[in-house]
């Protein structure tokens, strides 16, 4: 289930690049709610409080209750801003989530069983190919990640989307994806590939057999 958390922020009444420039001066964040059949709402956050929300992670998949004057509106975050110097937020955009709301989500994969895989035990690496999966959801169906379990797994196997059974309400935006590998381990493949070819030479060059002979004639 999705987790659920809080923001305060302050009606913002004026839009625009310098009325977003005195917010960041005391020290806010300028930021909007947008969706839901509504009119936009101009806000500003405490930059303290948003930029500890963005670096803990998961941000865009978590719903929060942005309390203002006393109202609280229930959003997910769609977008945030990062200054490219200093690596702050400097904007931040929310949708509103209205009744029976569907949204598409990016959904981090989270590997398990690699402990336990034959492949690994062999000197296999585990290979992330899909680091997330984009899937329509409703807001209080967002899973915080999708587990894929390698337990099984030899090297050169592979674990797709379609061999996963997906959290319920879950639909997947695609699903010919390869998500994780068990790579071989380091001169591995060099081997076999310098194996195979020296069979395919091997036979190659072996001379080709004898006609059998003709039975003589009487």
């Amino acid at each position: 289930m999705a987790t659920i958390g809080e923001l305060k922020a302050v009606a913002r009444p004026r839009a625009g690049k310098g009325a977003s420039r005195a917010e960041r001066r005391q020290g806010r964040v300028p930021g909007v709610i947008y969706g839901d059949g509504k009119e936009p709402a101009t806000i500003s956050l405490n930059f303290k409080e948003l930029k500890q929300k963005v670096y803990a992670g998961h941000f865009l998949t978590t719903i929060y209750d942005i309390e203002i004057d006393g109202s609280k509106h229930r959003v997910i975050p769609r977008d945030f801003q990062l200054d490219p110097v200093r690596d702050i937020p400097i904007h931040v955009d929310f949708m509103r989530l209205g009744k029976d709301t569907t949204i598409r989500v990016s959904i981090p994969v989270h590997v398990t069983g690699a402990d336990v895989s034959p492949g690994v035990k062999r000197g296999g690496t585990v290979n992330l190919v899909t680091h997330a999966i984009d899937v329509v959801v409703r807001p209080e169906h967002i899973p915080a990640f999708i587990e894929v379990d390698v337990s099984e797994l030899e090297i050169n196997h592979s674990k797709h989307l379609d061999d996963i059974k997906l959290p319920e309400g879950v639909s997947p935006v695609r699903s010919d994806l390869t998500l994780v590998t068990i790579a071989p381990p380091s001169g591995l493949a060099d081997e076999q590939r310098d194996a195979a070819a020296a069979a395919d030479a091997s036979a190659a060059s072996a001379p080709a057999a004898a006609p059998a002979a003709e039975p003589a004639k009487k």
